[in-house]
């Protein structure tokens, strides 16, 4: 029984740590994401750096190279404690953390991040798409993607699932057929 309830304790204590940890976008230099996401990631710090991989093409050969979905920016998952931001602000290449309010880092809502793992893993064709306030808001009804949500755009007769992230005011769009999802 006593070891139930100190496994119970431990668990509530780790859930509480965990339910303080939010998603923040943070801005790097110029071509440093991986980099800054190495760096990230070896002092213990959650970081997540969506990335696709493009052809690229030289005069003797071809390669397939993974590039930033969003150049010049990453996520890092911390609590809002002044010490963890500081840690992150004292990585070599990280320049700010973003925020409406200059100087106060404004947390990027969960399910933006899941969806958008979601579609990294997925390994469709992902291109940058402008950031969207408008149209109607869907969701992925089967298949992979079930459950992703986003904008529903119609782009020279073909549907688009936009999943914009709020922070960045960027986005990335996906070929669907409007069938597939639901309005949410």
């Amino acid at each position: 029984m006593d070891n139930q309830s100190s496994d119970d304790i431990s668990l509530r204590i780790l859930d509480e740590v965990t339910l303080d940890q939010h998603w923040f976008a943070v801005h790097v230099r110029s071509r440093h994401e991986f980099r800054v996401l190495d760096r990230l990631t070896q002092t213990g710090i959650e970081a997540f750096l969506p990335a696709v991989e493009r052809l690229s093409k030289w005069k003797d050969r071809k390669k397939l190279i993974d590039f930033p979905l969003f150049p010049g920016y990453l996520f890092v998952r911390i609590s809002k404690d002044y010490r963890d931001m500081l840690a992150v602000l004292k990585t070599n290449g990280v320049v700010r953390f973003l925020g409406l309010i200059p100087g106060e880092p404004e947390p990027v809502p969960d399910d933006q991040i899941i969806s958008l793992k979601k579609l990294i893993e997925n390994k469709e064709a992902l291109d940058p798409y402008p950031f969207l306030r408008e149209g109607h808001r869907v969701r992925i009804r089967k298949g992979p993607l079930a459950g992703v949500e986003g904008l529903l755009v119609k782009k020279h007769g073909k549907h688009l699932l936009v999943l914009s992230v709020d922070i960045l005011q960027q986005g990335v769009s996906l070929k669907i057929e409007a069938s597939e999802v639901e309005a949410i």
